[in-house]
Order: structure tokens, then C-alpha cells, then sequence
């Protein structure tokens, strides 16, 4: 019930402001060759920077707000670093990059994309269509690996 409430409210969110927009990444893992896999932490930041480089480079500073707990401690600010490089050589922009890591308990922000990756879950992984195809139509879905 919790699910069908959030992507009928997440739904109707995003249809009463057109500035909010949604955007899922899924890796279909059993298709990720050995030697991607064996470093999740560098596919992880190649999937964010697939997603979000494009929108990033249209703002002149960006803040990133992952929960602590998605952060693998010897990474330390790689996907800080290496985002940042992207933006600045490969799309020839100004734009700054902040990292501000927030306890998912505490952030709503972190809440709602954990509610919405539980959407996509289920519809990748449990076959449940019924709550994803509500919200849908408004997140724009990118795939990896799915062949």
C-alpha cells in the first residue's frame, strides 16, 4: 500500500511541476562483464555520470547528496573527481561540484529516490508493473546492460 501511495503521489507531484523530473538508472547485473563488476564503485560512478553530467552541466553548481552508507570508504571523492573532470573537459563547463552527504533517516530527498529505486526494483526484479506504471510516464528511464 505504501508504494501505490507514494507513485500516486509522486505522480501527481510531477504532473503539477513541470521543473520536477525523475531520473532512474538500472543495470541488469547479471549481464556486467568480470572485470566492470569487480569494481562496482567505478561502474556505480559511470552510471551517475550517464544520468545527471548533461542536466549537471546546465547549473553552475551542483550538490550531490548521497546517503553516507552509499559511499565506499576507498573511494574517498572519486565520484566528486571524477564528475568534475567530466564537466570540465569533456563538456567545457564551469560547473562546481559539492558533495553533502545526509543519513537517509534525515533526508526526505534521500527517502524519495529510496521509494522511487524500490519502484524499479520491483519491476525489474519482482515482475511487480502495477505502482511502476503509475509514475511511469514521468521518469526518464535509462538501461545498462540489458542487451
Amino acid at each position: 500500500m505504501a508504494r501505490a501511495e507514494f507513485a500516486s503521489r509522486a505522480r501527481h507531484m510531477c504532473d503539477r511541476n513541470s521543473s520536477v523530473s525523475l531520473r532512474t538508472i538500472t543495470v541488469k547485473k547479471t549481464n556486467v562483464q568480470d572485470h566492470i563488476a569487480s569494481d562496482s564503485n567505478k561502474l556505480y560512478n559511470y552510471m551517475i555520470k550517464l544520468m545527471l553530467l548533461d542536466f549537471m552541466a546546465t547549473h553552475d553548481h551542483v550538490t550531490l547528496v548521497p546517503d553516507p552508507r552509499s559511499i565506499k570508504v576507498k573511494s574517498g571523492n572519486s565520484l566528486r573527481d571524477y564528475l568534475q573532470t567530466e564537466l570540465w573537459f569533456t563538456k567545457e563547463v564551469k560547473t562546481a561540484i559539492s558533495i553533502c552527504p545526509q543519513d537517509s533517516q534525515l533526508c526526505l530527498g534521500i527517502q524519495f529516490t529510496d521509494m522511487l529505486s524500490g519502484l524499479v526494483r520491483c519491476h525489474y526484479e519482482d515482475g511487480e508493473h502495477q505502482n511502476f506504471n503509475i509514475l511511469c510516464p514521468r521518469i526518464a528511464l535509462s538501461r545498462l546492460f540489458f542487451g
